[in-house]
């Protein structure tokens, strides 16, 4: 039986997501792990995909919706040469370009075509992405056999290194062009879309082979478990180490602490505006809320249960945020 609220884990967990698993299929074997339902993920990864996954436990989960903003690294192969129906590894072929025309494809043209998709872009997503249209995601809608066109968005593709190229041959003995890069982006960015228009401005086509999410924020993959490692119940960061590596922290008596958890308002003379959400502190590092700061005042943003139980009122519903 799950435990109550009060005895739940809290806090958030980083999992190293093996290849072949979905982003859900990894928030299910957590559930059973920590017995409880109450598990959502930031960020998700296609079954191909593999690294980084953050998992929030408990009332932890509210801080789900703050971290899939947070900026993304991520390594990846890009095959050029060929395109398939979903931009990776795991589509249709839609064809094969000639093996003369995939030899005349420079280093120096790929990375001049690498510099037109860096920085602020429009990026058209993938088809088969999670985005959302007319209330179903558009990689079901394809799968039914609707066609999808998505239109395209603003992100910022900060860092587009190229690690290496190798020149070789496919499975079916096509010549194509492997490059392994890096990329550092904004939430939102699709690394299979940028393999694809890649190969579109080289003219020869492009697809995704391999994609390792490395870094999310300030949190590594380096720190993660594999999922097969997960301990029952999950050890996790508490929501206060989260909150500090996420938002600028204020440190808080205990007084101030009651007060914020009841939602009153608080008196932090001294303190600057905020132009974000910040994290309230409590003794004993617990999470109280974020708040916002202006006039030296505080104004709560969302609380958590720490000083009483009718901190939060009524508990929320157990929330899974699902972004690309």
């Amino acid at each position: 039986m799950p435990k109550s609220s009060a005895d739940a884990p809290n806090g958030i967990l980083l999992v190293d997501k093996p290849q072949g698993l979905t982003s859900h299929d990894v928030v299910a074997r957590t559930r059973k792990k920590a017995d409880t339902r109450r598990v959502g993920h930031a960020g998700t990864l296609d079954p191909m995909a593999t690294g980084l996954l953050i998992l929030g436990l408990g009332s932890s989960t509210r801080l789900l919706t703050y971290i899939v903003g947070l900026d993304k690294e991520y390594i990846a192969t890009i095959r050029l040469g060929t395109s398939t129906t979903t931009d990776d590894a795991e589509g249709e072929s839609l064809g094969s370009a000639p093996a003369v025309q995939v030899q005349r494809v420079t280093e120096s043209a790929i990375s001049d075509a690498v510099e037109t998709l860096s920085g602020d872009i429009e990026q058209v997503p993938s088809s088969v992405s999670a985005i959302k249209v007319d209330g179903r995601r558009a990689y079901a809608l394809v799968r039914a056999g609707h066609e999808v066109q998505l239109k395209a968005r603003a992100v910022t593709v900060s860092e587009f290194e190229i690690l290496s190229i190798l020149p070789t041959t496919d499975d079916e003995s096509n010549a194509v062009i492997d490059v392994e890069v890096r990329v550092v982006c904004s939430s939102g960015t699709y690394i299979r879309a940028l393999a694809r228009d890649l190969g579109f401005k080289l003219g020869v086509g492009g697809h995704l082979t391999a994609l390792r999410r490395t870094r999310i924020g300030g949190f590594h993959v380096t720190d993660a478990l594999d999922i097969y490692d997960v301990a029952t119940p999950p050890e996790l960061l508490g929501p206060a180490d989260v909150a500090r590596r996420v938002f600028p922290a204020i440190d808080l008596a205990l007084e101030q602490a009651v007060d914020l958890s009841h939602g009153k308002k608080i008196d932090l003379a001294g303190q600057p505006e905020s132009k974000g959400p910040v994290a309230a502190i409590g003794p004993e590092d617990r999470l109280v809320g974020l708040i916002a700061v202006k006039a030296g005042t505080s104004r709560v943003l969302l609380n958590f249960p720490a000083y009483g139980p009718d901190a939060l009122g009524v508990e929320p519903d157990q929330t899974e945020i699902i972004t690309p």
